[in-house]
């Protein structure tokens, strides 16, 4: 049995208490937030008897027969929870985006070498099978030679109804491009590999709050993309990636979907199946744990991500080439 600890118990925090739970490898051992109540609540509802509750990740870490930490706390958190779990001698998973900026995403690859411990960032479109499909689709080249990759997001409100947490709001942690548009970046980098250069003129919402409007280009593996990104709006949310190619094209919709248009009403639905990721990256956190193959998400993939990111919030119209790594 893995004992694991939960830092942060918002939404996210809750959705990986209650796959703990019905999980046959895991026991939740504690649950930590800064609000005591949801601590207690969420142990409460997924924990056992055993279910250490604590306001101080710090005690967290150091709870005896503690084997694994999750991060679900703001961005600007993530360094120090990741940093103390793993002097602790824990195995972490650390929530997305893996920190507000790339500079301390590469001190957390530092420190995740450091330690003999597994990590592994929740990026879900490894495990999601509609974006799988979408992946095994193009590599088999089922749309001919890949043009141009567009990734389209619509925020009719942002932070969204149901995200009660002011911190997505800012700028220097929040906003729609680290908390969704991530997983999308993440999905170019597994379809394409790195992205290589960037371009993008971006909006904010106000003169320390998240953007509301950005328009962009990019390139990677010699293939064009598109980022096209508008909050505050009347109209539908939206959050699409489609894969344009010589036969056709792929589109993942509604996180799950993925529909293939050849072009004059020949749309068709491919994968229409929801899964849960969670449980699958608990499992091949499990494997790694044991010494098994595993299939995570590493730091350093989720770092690449995250420079991506910072290039677009600092390009201003200009063309920023990123490092190879």
């Amino acid at each position: 049995m893995i004992h694991i600890g939960i830092v942060g118990c918002g939404v996210i925090g809750n959705r990986f208490a209650a796959a703990i739970d019905s999980h046959d490898r895991y026991e939740l051992a504690a649950a930590c937030d800064l609000d005591a109540d949801r601590a207690s609540s969420l142990a409460a509802t997924h924990g056992t008897e055993r279910t250490v509750t604590t306001t101080d990740h710090g005690a967290l870490v150091e709870i005896d027969g503690l084997d694994a930490v999750y991060v679900g706390v703001p961005p600007l958190a993530h360094h120090d929870v990741v940093a103390d779990a793993l002097a602790a001698n824990r195995h972490v998973i650390c929530e997305k985006p893996i920190a507000a900026t790339a500079k301390t995403g590469h001190e957390m690859v530092r420190l995740a070498e450091e330690h003999d411990r597994v990590t592994a960032v929740n990026l879900p479109f490894r495990y999601t099978p509609g974006f799988v499909r979408l992946r095994e689709t193009v590599a088999n080249g089922k749309i001919g030679d890949p043009r141009r990759v567009e990734l389209r997001f619509r925020f009719p409100e942002w932070p969204r109804d149901w995200q009660d947490v002011a911190w997505l709001e800012s700028r220097d942690q929040g906003g729609p491009l680290r908390e969704v548009g991530t997983h999308f970046l993440f999905g170019v980098q597994e379809l394409f590999g790195p992205i290589d250069t960037v371009s993008a003129d971006v909006g904010f919402s106000g003169p320390n709050t998240y953007e509301n409007d950005a328009v962009g280009t990019f390139r990677t593996d010699g293939i064009r993309g598109t980022i096209d990104l508008l909050c505050d709006h009347e109209g539908d949310e939206a959050n699409n990636i489609t894969v344009i190619g010589d036969d056709g094209s792929l589109s993942l919709i509604e996180w799950h979907r993925l529909v293939r248009d050849r072009g004059r009403g020949t749309q068709r639905t491919l994968v229409d199946e929801r899964k849960d990721t969670v449980t699958t990256l608990l499992t091949e956190f499990a494997n790694a744990i044991d010494g098994d193959d595993a299939d995570l998400v590493s730091f350093a993939e989720a770092t690449r991500v995250q420079e991506v990111l910072d290039a677009i919030h600092a390009s201003d119209g200009d063309r920023i080439r990123l490092e190879k790594s």
